[in-house]
């Protein structure tokens, strides 16, 4: 579980909000509708809102870009991922999944579309562009039940059930 608040950085001269520099949380987070308890998004065009809520990101793709890159210093909440998640593949993920972690539910709304300030976080301003090739995006979630998460919650995929009545 990562999280940051926006911040202000220099880019070219100019002064651009991010909150792509996500750092680990230790203990439990509170989910809510918008985002994760004490994380926030800076620019809510293409970030945010109810169908971008959390990012997440499989930490086998993280070992992938530590390996394909030579860059040991990348942890969980580097790629901007507010769940780094042990076990999920983007491979095993569709648009419409539903997913409990803790006590929150989530739905899978759509692939991570990288900007230009995954590039800045990097200091490798054409790595959006590699990183999006790559199939390696992990998605977006949008929040159906609010709860509480943690560090080394299970990620389960509830089947959906129809009652005969």
């Amino acid at each position: 579980v990562n999280v940051a608040q926006p911040k202000v950085i220099i880019v070219g001269g100019r002064r651009v909000r991010t909150g792509i520099f996500k750092t680990p949380v230790a203990g439990p987070v509170k989910v809510g509708r918008m985002n994760l308890d004490g994380d926030a998004q800076a620019d809510l065009s293409v970030h945010g809102g109810p169908h971008k809520a959390v990012y997440a990101y499989s930490w086998k793709n993280v070992e992938f870009w530590r390996r394909e890159l030579g860059r040991d210093d990348l942890g969980p909440g580097s790629l901007g991922e507010n769940f780094t998640l042990d076990d999920l593949p983007d491979t095993e993920i569709s648009i419409g999944d539903e997913l409990e972690i803790g006590t929150a539910r989530f739905l899978v709304t759509q692939p991570r579309l990288p900007c230009y300030k995954l590039g800045i976080a990097l200091g490798l301003p054409d790595f959006p562009k590699i990183f999006h090739r790559s199939g390696r995006n992990g998605f977006y979630l949008r929040v159906l039940r609010e709860g509480v998460i943690a560090v080394g919650d299970e990620v389960v995929e509830p089947k959906m059930r129809i009652s005969l009545e």
